[in-house]
């Protein structure tokens, strides 16, 4: 017999070897029919594999994050079985599910594919999937595993298979299709019964442009088809929204290929707006204490081999950079955390110093691989709002509430109204990938939870999503299309400051070593900009927006007047501009309108005379006429509300 935990705690007892499908059906028909995969000791399972030992258990219907990555990811088995069907020749590479949807990667041979294809492609998975297939693993031995993909000229499954261990094989087959995958997946095809394939594009083999570029279906699916009519119609609303498209009328940032894939280029209304969020921020960090600090954009390889930032992400670094007469080796700076220590080790430390909390707008570079770069989400270059506090152990958990504060002040600030509190632990079963001893990892992940709980934080456990060197409290944010982003986290890290070997005296007058807390609330500047952006539709708050008004006189003999205005407008510290194109005044209202600038001033004639101007809101709303002391009363009062 094995005991099953269940997550209200409750204990029950199976017999070995039952699968997750039979005890969803031993609480309810109704709930096995409607889950989509398990969580056992933290790992997602496949309804119908075995379970043999003691074992928390969890079930996860369509809601859950478990559940869609489950779903999605049988679907890409499904397509890619369509795809076999409609095209023979074609080989396979990945298919994994992603965060809406899934892909494929696959060489086609000579055949291109175009977007009239994809119709084609989705009437055979729909198809298929009614055929009720059940997903069937096989553990393989991996002689087995290369004479099967072999024998089928799947060159990429076999170039996979080379980097795998016998005891971790497994395939997966579903109708006519059998793929090389660890899964999990659903029990059969039927549940899905939706399918929208959205693009193409080109990918490398294995991200490296000097293999071959396959072509990457993307698709989603959707056990209903009223789902997939609401993701299509929030799909043409997230079109409108996309930052890259805002970034570009907003007049925000660029990107050049002479300055490099990836580095993204603030252009000054956009330098404007980050000014605008780091005075915010360092106006909160200065409430609660925090020093600011700068560090070298560089750093020498060793300082990231003592905090095993090289062992564990050295890989996703730029090259090491050697200095051309004494040899030494130089990083760009992937983290600032390091710096931080040394900074820390200046001076003596005493426990009266503490806590110590260093904040950095430190900019950092990681090497993305093309393919996966994306707007400002996904870039080599970004600053992070980063601050490292060093305290007391005793101090942890009331440092780690006062971050929760200002995270939480920042979401108010910026109407993120829809958060949850991810907190990211250990995988249960593999702690080969952490640094740090058992104990502290204990120590830390408490302190974690408990701050939690005393913040009456909305939270959900994820096992295996820690970082390397602690766990941490990741926010994840909804969005106004209801989409979800992690912006901001905060990390307990008992391992750097011991290699580091940082260290305070105590009252004791013995040496101690500090606990390091890690904190963004932005995350980065960058992928922060990017979520703003797209929650607000461009439509940023007053206090916020790089340009508050722009004067848009009637015609030319009316620019004297504007710039009267603008100089006034200036004076009372609102940021204003003066469009003085030889347009039409319906030619300027519509660019500036698209430009997402908060209030349009017309003037002409009538407004001249009277020293006044007329006020239009973003989105057409006309405010009437009001003096310039009035206009710059009415935004003050409007700024002063929204940063209650």
């Amino acid at each position: 017999m094995i005991k099953i935990t269940f997550p209200d705690g409750n204990v029950k007892e199976y017999q070995s070897g039952i699968t997750a499908y039979e005890i969803a059906e031993s609480i309810s028909p109704r709930l096995a029919a409607d889950v989509l995969c398990a969580s056992v000791n933290g790992t997602v399972y496949d309804l119908d594999r075995p379970i043999k030992e003691d074992a928390s258990f969890k079930l996860h219907k369509w809601e859950d994050p478990e559940a869609k990555a489950t779903f999605w990811h049988s679907s890409s088995h499904l397509m890619a079985e369509a795809l076999q069907a409609l095209y023979p020749t074609v080989k396979f590479g990945i298919g994994p599910a992603i965060e809406n949807g899934f892909y494929y990667d696959v060489d086609l041979g000579e055949k291109q594919l175009v977007e009239a294809d994809l119709a084609k492609i989705e009437q055979k998975m729909l198809e298929l999937a009614r055929e009720k297939q059940r997903f069937v693993r096989t553990d393989v031995a991996k002689a087995d595993a290369l004479k099967t993909f072999s024998a089928r000229g799947e060159n990429y499954k076999c170039e996979l298979i080379d980097t795998l261990q016998d005891g971790t094989i497994s395939f997966y087959t579903n109708g006519d299709f059998t793929d090389l995958c660890r899964g999990p997946h659903l029990r059969d095809t039927s549940v899905i019964k939706a399918v929208k394939l959205t693009s193409i594009a080109g990918a490398y083999w294995r991200g490296d442009e000097h293999n071959k570029m396959l072509t990457r279906i993307y698709g989603i699916t959707f056990p209903k088809k009223s789902m997939l009519d609401e993701y299509l119609v929030m799909l043409e609303e997230a079109k409108k929204r996309d930052h890259r498209k805002l970034g570009r009328e907003m007049e925000l940032f660029a990107f050049s290929a002479k300055v490099g894939q990836g580095l993204p280029l603030w252009l000054p209304k956009g330098a404007e707006l980050r000014m605008r969020l780091e005075m915010f921020l360092r106006k909160v960090q200065k409430d609660y204490g925090y020093l600011p600090v700068i560090t070298p954009h560089i750093g020498q390889k060793e300082l990231y081999v003592t905090s095993g930032h090289w062992a564990k992400y050295g890989k996703d670094s730029f090259r090491p950079i050697t200095t051309p007469q004494e040899g030494e080796e130089y990083l760009l700076k992937p983290m600032n955390c390091p710096h931080h220590c040394e900074i820390y080790k200046t001076k003596p430390r005493s426990y009266k110093d503490l806590p110590l909390r260093f904040a950095e707008f430190g900019t950092v570079y990681r090497y993305e691989q093309s393919g996966e770069l994306h707007g400002l989400t996904r870039v080599r270059s970004f600053t992070q709002d980063d601050a490292h506090l060093f305290c007391r152990p005793d101090q942890i958990k009331e440092e780690f509430c006062k971050v929760i504060d200002i995270v939480l002040y920042i979401f108010r600030t910026l109407k993120f109204d829809k958060y949850t509190a991810q907190v990211s632990l250990r995988d249960k079963n593999d702690h080969s990938k952490y640094i740090g001893s058992d104990e502290n990892w204990e120590k830390a992940e408490s302190a974690i939870v408990e701050a939690a709980a005393e913040k009456g934080l909305p939270t959900v456990v994820e096992y295996g999503e820690a970082a390397f060197y602690g766990p941490k409290l990741d926010f994840m944010v909804k969005d106004a299309l209801g989409r979800s982003w992690q912006l901001g986290t905060i990390q307990v890290d008992y391992n750097l400051p011991e290699r580091f070997e940082l260290e305070y005296i105590g009252s004791d007058d013995k040496p101690h070593r500090p606990v390091m807390i890690h904190r963004a609330p932005f995350g980065s500047m960058e992928r922060f900009v990017a979520v703003l952006l797209e929650h607000t539709g461009g439509k940023l708050p007053l206090w916020l927006a790089p340009e508050q008004a722009i004067i848009l006189p009637i015609s030319e003999k009316y620019n004297d007047f504007a710039k009267k205005v603008c100089e006034l407008l200036n004076n009372y510290e609102i940021r204003a501009s003066i469009d003085e194109r030889n347009e039409t005044i319906g030619r300027k209202i519509r660019d500036n309108e698209l430009k997402r600038v908060p209030y349009l001033l017309i003037v002409g004639e009538k407004e001249e005379a009277s020293g006044s101007v007329s006020v239009r809101k973003q989105g057409g709303e006309d405010k009437g006429a009001m003096s310039v002391e009035d206009f710059a009363k009415y935004l003050a009062a409007e700024v002063a509300d929204e940063l209650k």
